[in-house]
């Protein structure tokens, strides 16, 4: 339990941002993080999570550079880089949605795209990664979750980190969005973490008592 409590202190309050109505969105923040599924009729069905993104501009000369430094101190490449002025040049980017699950038999592992485990949604972990895009792409990622069997689910954490050569999460407009069976949609932008961070815990999803909290 403490692992979960380190990453998300505040997961325990209540409140959330509820966007404006004609967005039919619900923002979470570190602030004001949780929002029950339950309570709004969505633990039922597939939950969609999504996670898109958008090219920012990059210094690929700095780039250059860098690759001849890992060369020649190869330990550099477990150090995050400082991000650089932005220049013209466009940087490739490649965020990888992922999630690390717990059933109530106690049984855990993780779904995500290095290693190709993709999850079953049938049967478990009750949980599918769909649409990995190697390209940058836009529509990003998609993980299913089948709430039908939330019984069977303690709880997941659904994370994103960087597959190759994007140095930090600043250079990319990344967002995840929750898309319920039931109620509006559920956007977390990954904006406040480490400036330099090359692996982002996004948020959890808990089965306590039956109830279903975001």
């Amino acid at each position: 339990m403490a692992f979960w409590d380190n990453l998300f202190p505040g997961r325990a309050a209540s409140q959330f941002d509820s966007g404006s109505a004609a967005s039919n969105t619900i923002d979470l923040t570190k602030r004001r993080p949780s929002v029950s599924l339950s309570k709004q009729g969505a633990a039922t069905g597939n939950l969609r999570v999504n996670l898109s993104w958008r090219m920012r501009t990059s210094d690929l000369e700095g780039r250059s550079r860098q690759s001849g430094r890992l060369l020649r101190n190869p330990s550099q490449l477990f150090k995050p880089e400082v991000v650089q002025a932005h220049t013209q040049g466009m940087v490739n980017v490649d965020l990888d949605l992922g999630c690390l699950y717990e059933l109530a038999d106690g049984s855990k592992g993780v779904v995500q795209p290095l290693g190709g485990f993709f999850g079953d949604l049938n049967g478990a972990p009750y949980v599918k990664l769909s649409g990995d895009d190697r390209f940058g792409g836009s529509s990003g990622e998609t993980i299913f979750v089948n709430l039908d069997h939330k019984d069977e689910i303690k709880r997941l954490l659904f994370f994103v980190y960087i597959y190759d050569q994007t140095p930090a999460f600043d250079r990319t407009h990344a967002k995840i969005t929750l898309y319920p069976s039931n109620g509006p949609r559920i956007e977390i932008d990954l904006d406040e973490r480490a400036p330099q961070a090359r692996s982002c815990a996004v948020f959890t999803v808990e089965n306590a008592k039956g109830e279903l909290t975001v």
